[in-house]
């Protein structure tokens, strides 16, 4: 019996019917798209502000909203079921070259027939060429055990017994590699993992390393850098300019029962900027507190710029001869903080003006002292000198005791240190650079979840001087104290420590090495 013929009237409703659900499903897929565009924003606009008085609550905010943007473009691209449909059309991926610096693999697919007969007449087949698609793979981390076998020979004449001498060990009469000392200290204080999580890690692959034993290897790890940590401290007080800046560190306190406040101080000097070639280095101390004793004692004998907030305790530098170079990042975001809550003509305009001058410096940026110079007295002084003239007519108006009346003050009470980057090309309109370096700490932070004693919070400040240093010279901090380590163990010579030096060392050297 044949189908019923179909109406046109329940053809049109059909029809209508499909059309309607087609712009519900598309409605509903722009606005996903939409609010993923929102998230990124949001998410853009937290990290700029995340270094604020609030950093913390501001952290958590920005990691619930990569969750959220996660799962909206895990399911964004996700396949359907229509994906099951050889003819449904597929969402265009953004074709991108795997990195040329890994390594390859081939694997070639020849024909269920073979290479040599024609399936469908039996003739011989000729090379015509090839496809290659390449994707990306994963080698997990495979733990093998290294014997080092020393053969003996005995002489048949005088009995001598020659035998190759014992290789240097990493840790006395310890079973771990120098590459293994290396792995566990970049793991926690690079890739955040806590040294239980890397033993739970180690377990799962049949390795059963006790936690305490990897903590003696980064304790082992942090003696032999000592002479580079030291290296890398000379190299940032003899600078002309150093970016300071300081993070506190919850410490364990066994006496008490909970936890301490310390401070964790990061010195660093960064010329890339200004077109300098001097060597790049970062040098983090721990204290106890934050009193200001550690800055001075830190920078004793320092004579040059230092780019920091309004913390009160760096005054004693000032009054020795250090000259103030203010932040404008942190003056935007007094201002930023009250137009979030509160939007006025007046903080938008402030806003706009500041703005104004980070677009002179994204042109000079990489650009010698002399022209960074010139452009800004062109550029960037009328815009200064407009900006201090509306400031000063704000607070004319203004009530003291006002929150506005506060921000404007904390720029106007600095301004010659917020201006002092005007005169000199070498220095910069803000302190990021030391601000950055203070990013991979507040992470980790959050996972190794405090020091466990002052000796702990200086072994960590000493590791992370090692690690930021080699990231800023481009160095992977893997492959640098793997080798560093080893040749320190093996009485490196004293007189050749620069050839260890981050921004001396190359991963050539390394590879002959090992």
């Amino acid at each position: 019996m044949s189908e019923a013929l179909v109406s046109p009237a329940d053809a049109t409703a059909r029809i209508a019917a499909l059309e309607a659900s087609l712009a519900r499903a598309n409605a509903a897929l722009a606005a996903r798209d939409l609010l993923i565009d929102t998230l990124r924003g949001q998410i853009a606009r937290l990290r700029r502000m995340q270094f604020g008085a609030s950093s913390e609550k501001l952290g958590r905010e920005i990691e619930q909203l990569e969750l959220a943007l996660e799962e909206l473009e895990t399911e964004r691209d996700a396949p359907g079921p229509e994906a099951a449909d050889p003819g449904a059309a597929v969402r265009p991926v953004p074709v991108r070259s795997l990195p040329g610096h890994l390594p390859r693999e081939e694997v070639v697919h020849e024909p269920a027939s073979g290479a040599c007969t024609c399936p469908d007449c039996g003739g011989a087949l000729r090379p015509l060429g090839s496809d290659a698609h390449e994707m990306l793979d994963i080698v997990p981390v495979r733990w093998q055990v290294m014997r080092n076998i020393r053969p003996k020979y005995s002489c048949r004449s005088c009995d001598k017994i020659v035998q190759a001498p014992a290789p240097v060990s990493a840790v006395a009469r310890g079973k771990a590699t120098f590459a293994t000392l290396a792995h566990v200290v970049v793991s926690k204080f690079d890739h955040h993992l806590p040294l239980y999580r890397q033993a739970e890690m180690m377990a799962a692959q049949g390795v059963d390393i006790d936690r305490s034993t990897l903590a003696g290897w980064t304790g082992q790890a942090a003696a032999l850098l000592g002479p580079i940590v030291s290296r890398i401290r000379d190299e940032v007080v003899k600078a002309d300019k150093i970016h300071a800046d300081d993070t506190p560190v919850p410490v364990l306190d066994p006496g008490r029962g909970k936890t301490a406040t310390g401070r964790l101080w990061v010195y660093a000097v960064d010329d890339r900027a200004s077109g300098g070639t001097a060597p790049r280095a970062i040098w983090y101390r721990f204290t106890p507190d934050r009193t200001a004793a550690h800055p001075t004692s830190h920078l004793a004998g320092f004579r040059g710029f230092l780019q920091a907030d309004a913390y009160a305790g760096y005054d004693g530098l000032y009054r020795s001869g250090v000259a103030e170079v203010a932040c404008w990042a942190h003056f935007r975001r007094k201002v930023f903080d009250l137009h979030e809550r509160s939007p006025t003509p007046l903080t938008t305009d402030i806003l706009e003006r500041i703005g104004q001058l980070y677009v002179v410096e994204a042109e000079v940026r990489g650009q010698p002292p002399d022209g960074r110079y010139r452009t800004r007295q062109e550029n960037s002084q009328p815009l200064v000198d407009e900006l201090r003239a509306v400031l000063d007519a704000a607070l004319r108006r203004l009530s003291p005791r006002s929150d506005m009346a506060k921000a404007i003050a904390y720029g106007t009470k600095r301004w010659p240190a917020l201006s002092r980057f005007l005169d000199d090309g070498r220095l910069e309109i803000d302190n990021n650079i030391a601000e950055r370096a203070l990013r991979g700490v507040a992470v980790g932070r959050r996972n190794w979840l405090f020091a466990g004693s002052r000796a702990g919070g200086e072994r960590a400040a000493a590791i992370y001087t090692v690690i930021q240093t080699c990231k800023v010279n481009g160095v992977d901090p893997q492959a640098y104290i793997t080798d560093v380590i080893a040749r320190i163990a093996g009485d490196w010579p004293a007189s050749r420590w620069d050839e260890l030096m981050p921004w001396n060392w190359s991963a050539e050297p390394a590879r002959l090495a090992a």
